[in-house]
């Protein structure tokens, strides 16, 4: 994640970090002792942070462990582990982004007015930018004004666009793409689709015909479904990908409008309950305001952690952990 962006980061979750930071600082005090009170308050802190209550008992449940390992009988001394524990509830596989070195196409899957569209426009921007040759297609035939908006987004992504007419077929839409992308030999195409949940069975169907299409016309070619949640919705974001879920093999989350949110934490209870990546994050409504998901430098921003300081303590703990598996071995 670059620096000007970890600085947004840091600015977008201010209402976040401020509604946190202020519960924390009542539960970790100075010399107040560790005692199931402690427990008990941390917990309401962590799920009125939007941490979620699976999410919060892991984190508890590991903090307990932790403290009674070490002997730990003061307060202000378990934060840093509280820290280092929902950067652990929030980390991923290495390899999310491996799609990125593929042929490969990739879905964009939420309801309406979560930022689908501007998303589309943002990571096709971030794509070009690697020197990847991506084309868009606009398969959200139904809402009005739907491909009107995304080519201009395609235009300042400098990416072409298929479109169709409205209310057409979003599969003949998918069709014309998948013929435009083996003719331009393209690396990615990006799929806006639909954004509308009230009857499940026809958006099933309705992926599913056009997964069928690129089955035969870009057979092999890898698959990515994102889902794309905005970040001031809380708990409801979860509910979506769940629905979505039910409809669509998830693969990713693009989690948008961090910038301004008091429900940042969501993010943390987003990983640990739904077990599917955050792949990307957004704070703001610029072509560059959306970036990799980098677990540590989102806790990092949560807690307001100086990044120097915390680049020191992740190397600290690495080799804490090495010196543990040497000496067990």
């Amino acid at each position: 994640m670059a620096k000007g962006f970890f600085a947004k980061l840091q600015i977008g979750l201010a209402k976040t970090r401020d509604k946190f930071l202020w519960g924390m600082d009542n539960v970790f005090y100075d010399d107040a002792f560790v005692d199931e009170e402690f427990y008990e308050e941390l917990e309401e802190v962590l799920i009125m942070a939007d941490i979620g209550i699976n999410a919060t008992s892991r984190i508890i449940d590991k903090l307990r462990a932790q403290v009674k390992e070490q002997g730990i009988i003061h307060r202000a001394k378990c934060k840093e582990l509280l820290v280092q524990n929902i950067r652990e509830q929030m980390r991923t596989d290495g390899d999310d982004y491996s799609f990125e070195n593929k042929k490969t196409v990739i879905f964009i899957i939420g309801v309406n007015g979560v930022g689908k569209t501007t998303t589309v426009g943002k990571l096709a921007s971030i794509y070009r930018n690697k020197g990847k040759k991506v084309i868009i297609a606009a398969a959200d035939t139904y809402r009005a004004a739907a491909t009107e908006q995304l080519a201009t987004w395609a235009e300042r992504a400098q990416t072409p666009i298929i479109t169709g007419r409205e209310g057409g077929d979003p599969a003949s839409v998918i069709y014309d793409a998948t013929s435009a992308f083996k003719a331009r030999d393209c690396d990615i195409l990006i799929v806006d689709t639909a954004g509308r949940l009230h009857n499940k069975k026809n958006l099933m169907e309705e992926l599913a015909k056009m997964n069928r299409i690129i089955d035969k016309e870009l057979p092999g070619i890898w698959r990515e479904n994102f889902i794309v949640l905005d970040g001031t919705t809380g708990q409801n974001a979860i509910n979506q990908a769940r629905e979505f879920g039910e409809a669509a093999d998830l693969t990713g989350i693009v989690l948008t409008k961090l910038d301004g949110t008091a429900k940042g934490g969501i993010a943390v209870a987003i990983v640990s309950e739904l077990n599917i990546p955050v792949k990307y994050v957004g704070v703001g409504e610029g072509i560059d305001d959306l970036e990799r998901f980098n677990s540590d430098e989102f806790v990092d921003a949560l807690f307001d952690v100086d990044r120097d300081d915390a680049e020191t303590n992740n190397d600290k703990v690495e080799e804490n952990k090495e010196e543990q598996e040497n000496s067990n071995g």
